[in-house]
């Protein structure tokens, strides 16, 4: 049976009913802007930037998903025509400009246009990821939510030094965790809520499918220059693989000697 399942082509589920204890979402995994919102008149460079997408956060998520025997549900559309990591009355939900560019498709969204998106776009991820929370909780299965994104390496023309970004809301056991396990397992420049943080409304999916459902949560941001190449994503996947799965083993959600795929 395939591991890869589509849902009305807007997000994509993969290792359902995998037996490890992550179910990994990734809302900025794509660029792909659907024809009926003919590119929301962006030029084709702004369409691939990381404005449209975070680079690499797929790639990375899937090589964490293989190797903690997770579940994987990742958006298929820009977070340009909608961010499903914002509630749908946040203007950054749709925004008119991120960064420096400017979204022309985006500027002065009726109420029913942004209601259109919400229902086409974010509605079926959030329902996905309740699926796969559901299942799980049908088969007594331990669970921690993990989001994974990456963000670019200067930001209004200021160079980050952060390259591993470990972030959480309220509940601060799984990245307390693996911020602890960070000191032995890598030597990168691993920091607590950065380069963002809650105040910057960041942690909507750690509320909604983490705290509400009350499952252990932790968003991970990694440097994007950091996932150019299949080698790189490999490296930093197998690092934060490691510090992942001693997290798990702490808050008692894997035994030590559990195998991963």
């Amino acid at each position: 049976m395939s591991r890869s399942t589509q849902v009305e082509d807007v997000v994509e589920v993969i290792g359902a009913g995998a037996a490890g204890a992550a179910l990994i979402l990734c809302e900025h995994a794509s660029h792909r802007i659907p024809a009926r919102y003919d590119g929301l008149s962006l030029t084709q460079e702004a369409a691939i930037s990381h404005a449209a997408w975070d680079p690499g956060a797929r790639d990375l998520a899937l090589h964490l998903m293989h190797c903690l025997d997770g579940a994987l549900v990742a958006s298929t559309v820009s977070r340009l025509v909608y961010d499903c990591n914002r509630p749908p009355e946040a203007a950054s939900a749709m925004p008119e400009k991120s960064e420096l560019i400017e979204v022309p498709g985006n500027a002065g969204l009726s109420a029913a246009q942004r209601d259109e998106r919400t229902q086409a776009i974010y509605r079926p991820f959030c329902d996905a990821v309740t699926a796969q929370i559901s299942a799980r909780a049908n088969r007594a299965q331990p669970t921690a939510l993990i989001t994974v994104h990456s963000f670019t390496s200067v930001y209004y023309g200021e160079t980050r030094e952060t390259e591993v970004g470990i972030l959480h809301d309220s509940d601060t056991a799984l990245a307390d965790a693996m911020l602890k396990a960070a000191d032995k397992l890598t030597h990168r420049a691993v920091h607590r809520n950065l380069p963002y943080g809650p105040e910057d409304g960041v942690t909507h999916s750690l509320q909604i499918h983490g705290l509400a459902n009350g499952l252990p949560s932790v968003m991970i941001e990694v440097r994007n220059d950091l996932l150019q190449t299949p080698e790189q994503i490999a490296i930093i996947g197998d690092e934060l693989c490691a510090m992942i799965r001693s997290a798990l083993i702490h808050l008692g959600l894997q035994t030590q000697g559990a195998a991963h795929a």
